[in-house]
């Protein structure tokens, strides 16, 4: 919101400087972001009246000036604006004036005495862009004819007015208007208000349009009149200009204006239609499929767009018989819109759901003051008021003859009383509060309130705060109008006391830098994604998506299941800043839909929010070196890399299929415990479909883990050394190329040979076509056996009957031969 100090001290003011007005209100919560003068310091430029414009005798462009400075004595200047001419006021710089720079970072320059062409120019006749006052550079600032010879440039056009720019939450929809800021400012501060006053205008002819509101849950009220014979071509009152022009508005007719004026001074948006361009009676509906309207802007809209998971979201039209003509509390339609040649106008004022304007504007890419505010809440008494407000200022510029005023109030939002307790606020805000600082506070805002047993405050909101819903918004009030500067600064008081670390369980910090070690780099990601992505790497449904109710962008649109999206996105990102080979990781939680899960702390019911730790790896398996042969990663590669990270847990690889892997080199991730393999996660190559959809050169390898799951280690059990040494024995079988090797390991393991302390498959061989001791179809695995006894060396005998069992349990399970 911004404004002119000038305009708010209007309606208040406040015995505070322009310094500690802006204090007083960021302190009060309504943060002054900016604050300026109106034009950039410059000194000793004077308005000033050319008496003759004499062509320059040497040059086509330049014009020999007499110019009255109000000192009698006529000063010569050269200028070469092409509107230079005699009569006309305009800005003079005077010989020593200190101008402000032309550029940002540049330096004031100063005015000298000098001469263009052989000509002595005795000064500079400035255009508004010299002065700081806009862009325009073409010719010299004119000035009314009435302005004083001889005064200062600033005080003459009040230039050293002070602008406010203030950062409004979205809670403070009632201060994007002066008079909500002046409200504001007088409660803060104590002043009078002020309220604009003006003079109703009488009906003096009774014509009406006739509008029929269909959806009630789109409009609360409407109000509209008819005004005939209007002048679109009068010229907006030069007070009305700069205080829009001062408010970031610039000027574009004086319908146009005028509206705006009123929207910017009372918050209330209106809309002003050429009655004679619209086609029969008014309706105030939804949207219907198939129609289109051409906006102002010149953007052709279909006013059924739909969200960011296909479901279509409602906008609200104002229709004639022929179709739409508006989108409601957004933008108004080109066809109908007021021009020069308009005579007759119809002007209305609504009050808008703010469900029904919410987003809409944004889904069709654009915003607008008018939906900025209806989206927040627009007071809905003070509907006819602003109507009626616009109604004068339109006849009193361009004249015209009023209708009746048209209001229909259908529903209205209820004003809910609400609680605060005195003893709450107390405990929240942390200062001693009695029931005379509170009932001031609540005076000072305007709010109807009374006093019951134990200190309980019962408030009903005036009809222009929407923010004031449950007890905490009471406390906040009470906080703002205390003073965030008057609460002490007193730190909190509590005994210090150091955590036993847990044995059985390791921080996500540590298990950050295990991954760092293996050269992955951590991202962070949004726990929202895009629908796309959510249904091609989860294989979601429609009811398995949790959509985000107010996304903050399309591509932000439902919650993520899984932390690939981010991480491709990542990915893709580095390949196109020349990078070749990534390593990623990320920790976040995310979002599933489990009916069993119930109302607790720190979960919602119906949602199952668990942490989790994804990654990828693509490029080179090591960086290129000339001790390395250069090939890419593999599963291998990274499922190495997990074995190093989550270590000393120890886990294996089933064969499983998931929508977003290879179908073919994908494995889910099974981790030994007490009870058991439990599934944790997922590892493998990106699909190629989605390979192509990322438009990748190759496929990365991607994993995925439950963070709980591979942060609790248990507590280590010692074991005692043995005195005697380790035999090593080799095992070759031959088995069938489709029998994984985890089989054979889980079936020497499931043997419990008590000796036997390590196995580890060390070979693989496939034979080549045509040989005669292994047919094609099978291979020849060769695991290393390592024995051991606590008690005694082993011998010969002890090792056969041990290798003996272990070859049995092969032949027995996986139907294994000696090789």
């Amino acid at each position: 919101m911004q404004f002119s100090e000038s305009w708010l001290r209007q309606y208040v003011n406040p015995d505070l400087d322009s310094k500690a007005l802006g204090h007083a209100m960021t302190m009060a919560g309504l943060e002054v972001e900016e604050q300026h003068a109106v034009a950039p310091a410059f000194t000793q430029i004077v308005v000033a009246q050319i008496l003759s414009a004499e062509q320059h005798p040497d040059a086509d462009r330049l014009r020999v000036c007499k110019v009255d400075v109000g000192t009698g004595e006529a000063l010569q200047i050269v200028c070469g604006a092409p509107n230079a001419r005699a009569g006309i006021k305009i800005p003079c710089a005077l010989v020593g004036a200190v101008l402000p720079p032309s550029e940002a970072g540049g330096k004031p320059f100063q005015i000298k005495i000098g001469k263009l062409r052989g000509v002595e120019s005795q000064g500079m006749l400035c255009s508004g862009r010299e002065l700081g006052l806009g862009d325009d550079h073409e010719g010299i600032l004119e000035l009314p004819l009435d302005a004083p010879v001889g005064k200062d440039i600033r005080a003459f056009l009040d230039l050293d007015d002070q602008i406010f720019v203030i950062k409004l939450t979205p809670n403070k929809a009632d201060c994007l208007s002066l008079l909500g800021i002046a409200r504001e400012v007088s409660a803060i501060t104590g002043a009078v208000l002020c309220k604009p006053q003006w003079t109703n205008v009488s009906s003096s002819i009774q014509d009406k349009l006739k509008v029929t509101v269909e959806d009630i849950d789109l409009c609360g009220r409407f109000a509209g009149r008819v005004i005939r014979g209007v002048n679109p071509q009068a010229k907006t009152p030069e007070h009305i200009v700069q205080r829009l022009a001062r408010a970031g508005q610039r000027s574009i007719s004086v319908l146009v204006d005028l509206s705006n004026y009123v929207m910017l001074e009372m918050g209330q948006p209106t809309h002003v239609f050429d009655i004679d361009q619209l086609n029969g009676d008014l309706a105030v509906r939804w949207a219907k499929p198939g129609e289109s309207l051409v906006l102002l802007n010149g953007q052709t809209v279909t006013p059924v767009p739909v969200d960011p998971i296909g479901k279509v979201l409602a906008v609200g039209v104002v229709a004639d018989q022929s179709g739409p003509v508006a989108l409601a509390g957004v933008m108004g339609g080109n066809h109908c819109a007021v021009t020069d040649n308009t005579q007759n106008i119809y002007v209305e004022a609504a009050f808008w759901k703010p469900s029904a304007i919410q987003g809409r504007a944004r889904s069709f890419n654009f915003s607008t003051d008018a939906a900025h505010r209806f989206e927040r809440g627009v007071d809905p008494q003070n509907t006819v008021h602003c109507l009626e407000y616009l109604t004068a200022l339109i006849v009193e510029i361009c004249g015209g003859a009023a209708g009746p005023i048209d209001d229909q109030v259908l529903a209205l939002p209820e004003e809910k009383p609400v609680s605060m307790r005195l003893a709450r606020a107390v405990k929240v805000i942390g200062i001693p509060l009695t029931n005379t600082i509170v009932s001031d506070v609540f005076n000072r805002l305007g709010f109807q309130f009374k006093l019951e047993a134990n200190d309980v405050y019962v408030v009903t909101p005036p009809s222009y705060r929407f923010d004031i819903e449950i007890e905490e918004d009471l406390i906040e009030e009470v906080a703002r109008m205390y003073g965030f500067e008057n609460i002490p600064d007193t730190p909190p008081r509590a005994s210090l006391k150091m955590s036993a670390k847990a044995e059985a369980k390791r921080g996500v910090h540590l298990l950050r830098q295990r991954f760092a070690l293996q050269g992955y780099q951590e991202a962070v990601n949004f726990g929202f994604t895009d629908l796309e992505s959510e249904q091609r790497l989860a294989g979601a449904t429609e009811q398995d998506i949790i959509a985000v109710v107010n996304p903050i962008a399309n591509q932000y649109g439902v919650m993520r299941s899984n932390l690939w999206g981010g991480l491709l996105a990542n990915l893709k990102s580095n390949l196109n800043k020349g990078a070749a080979r990534v390593r990623l990781f990320e920790a976040g939680r995310v979002f599933k839909r489990h009916a069993a899960i119930e109302e607790a702390a720190g979960q919602v019911a119906g949602f199952y929010q668990p942490q989790q730790v994804g990654g990828l790896a693509y490029g080179s398996f090591v960086p290129e070196q000339w001790a390395s042969i250069n090939r890419l990663v593999d599963f291998f590669d990274v499922k190495g890399d997990l074995q190093r990270a989550l270590d000393p847990l120890s886990f294996t690889t089933e064969v499983a299929v998931h929508p977003a892997l290879h179908p073919g080199r994908s494995a889910q991730i099974l981790l030994h415990t007490t009870k058991g393999r439990a599934p944790i996660g997922w590892i493998g190559e990106l699909h190629p479909g989605l390979q192509q959809v990322y438009e990748l050169p190759q496929a990365p390898v991607l994993f995925e883990l439950d963070l709980e799951a591979i942060l609790n280690l248990g507590l280590p059990q010692p074991e005692e050394l043995s005195k005697f040494p380790a035999v090593q024995r080799d095992l070759a079988v031959v088995v069938k190329q489709s029998v994984s090797a985890q089989s054979l390991l889980d079936a020497m393991a499931a043997s419990r040979q008590q000796l036997v302390t390590d196995v580890v498959l060390f070979d693989e061989f496939k034979p080549k076509a045509g040989s005669s001791s292994m047919s094609d179809d099978e291979k020849s695995l060769a695991f290393r056996v390592t024995l051991l006894s606590k008690a005694e060396t082993l011998q010969e005998a002890q090792i056969e009957i041990v290798m003996k069992s272990l070859l049995g349990a092969l032949e027995k399970n996986c139907a294994a031969r000696l090789r």
